[in-house]
């Protein structure tokens, strides 16, 4: 499925300063933040092998090459365990909202979510139970990243997957993370990313036996961490988990075959 294109929040608005905007979406956030589950909320999650678990999501956003307004929001949806395509969505989106560092759901969530409505409206049958974020939830600076945005305002089970490390307040140096990360023998081990009060935000996953690399997994919405790092290992063919790795691919083949003067 392709739409032609979606205008997000915040568009053709009277700039407003900065300062204002952040001081909005903290309190905002801080609104959504109270509808965040922690915790697993559905049968598959602790069921043996994931019984009951058929279908996984996944979302990116892939933006025209020196253009950061206009991008090809992709939702796409995999069998489980069989991880191949069920269904797939691309829109081109006009981006209004700008970026502010610590406030990424803000911009990406609300067409990423319209994504996810679009097909319950159409085809409720085929809309995932689980959706992995190609971005942090809980791991983040105030504990309610991009996975964490999408999950609340969807109302679906999210898990947030980052390549690279934010840099959290709090947690360790880069040594002693680079430290942790060599010791992390073979695809599945991993280790928890702790604030120095001990909170654990998230953990780091060497995703694959090929991959030496980790990636970042934190709790989204609707799952717990345990539950969202073993079904990301689960998901892994490479370093990224399937589906965020369909999405990106299959946005960025929407960008080639529609915008072919611009290289993506």
């Amino acid at each position: 499925m392709a739409g032609g294109w979606s205008h997000c929040v915040g568009l053709d608005k009277p700039a407003v300063p900065q300062e204002e905007v952040v001081k909005q979406w903290e309190s905002e956030q801080a609104q959504l933040k109270l509808q965040l589950v922690e915790g697993d909320t559905e049968e598959w999650q602790t069921a043996p092998g994931f019984d009951g678990l058929t279908r996984v999501g996944g979302v990116d956003l892939s933006f025209i090459k020196g253009d950061d307004r206009r991008a090809c929001a992709q939702l796409v949806v995999l069998s489980y365990p069989e991880l191949e395509v069920l269904y797939e969505d691309s829109q081109m989106i006009d981006l209004g909202a700008p970026y502010i560092a610590g406030f990424l759901g803000f911009r990406e969530a609300p067409c990423l979510a319209e994504a996810v409505h679009r097909l319950e409206r159409s085809d409720p049958s085929c809309l995932p139970q689980v959706i992995f974020v190609d971005g942090n939830g809980l791991f983040h600076y105030r504990e309610f990243g991009l996975a964490c945005h999408l999950g609340v305002l969807a109302g679906l089970p999210c898990i947030g997957v980052a390549k690279n490390l934010l840099q959290v307040d709090g947690m360790e140096d880069k040594q002693e993370h680079q430290h942790k990360i060599s010791l992390l023998q073979k695809g599945g081990d991993s280790f928890p990313l702790k604030t120095r009060s001990g909170r654990v935000l998230g953990q780091a996953l060497r995703s694959s036996d090929k991959s030496t690399k980790p990636i970042y997994v934190s709790v989204g919405h609707r799952i717990s961490l345990d539950t969202a790092l073993r079904l990301t290992h689960a998901c892994c063919k490479y370093r990224v988990p399937e589906p965020i790795r369909q999405a990106d691919i299959r946005s960025r083949d929407y960008l080639r075959r529609h915008f072919p003067a611009v290289e993506s």
